[in-house]
């Protein structure tokens, strides 16, 4: 079993709440999240204590330049976000480099599982 973690304690309540299913992460990611797979959702901070906020099951991965992300795409994984302009500013901060359109980003789509 794997984690998918997220640092930020604002996005507890949108995956409490199921307003947030999907994550976009930098880079192709395809060898590391596979379709069918079960994960823990999880919050915490690198290095330190997380806590499991649900099992979920990976829906889909779909790798793509940040340019070719639909608003649905973005509204997955930040309802609150509407443009790739802000989406490229978060990865930016989150990723602590530059982040374009061009890059290569990854959508995992996940779904809560009831145990």
């Amino acid at each position: 079993m794997f984690a998918i973690n997220f640092y930020t304690s604002l996005y507890e309540d949108m995956l409490s709440r199921g307003r947030k299913t999907a994550t976009i992460r930098l880079g192709d990611k395809r060898e590391k999240y596979r379709a069918g797979e079960l994960c823990w959702i999880t919050v915490g901070q690198r290095f330190g204590r997380r806590r499991k906020l649900f099992t979920a099951i990976i829906d889909a991965v779909v790798v793509k330049p940040v340019s070719e992300l639909t608003p649905r795409e973005i509204d997955r994984e930040n309802p609150e976000m509407r443009t790739h302009e802000e989406l490229v500013k978060f990865l930016g901060m989150i990723y602590d480099r530059p982040v374009t359109l061009e890059d290569t980003i990854t959508i995992v789509h996940f779904s809560p599982v009831t145990e």
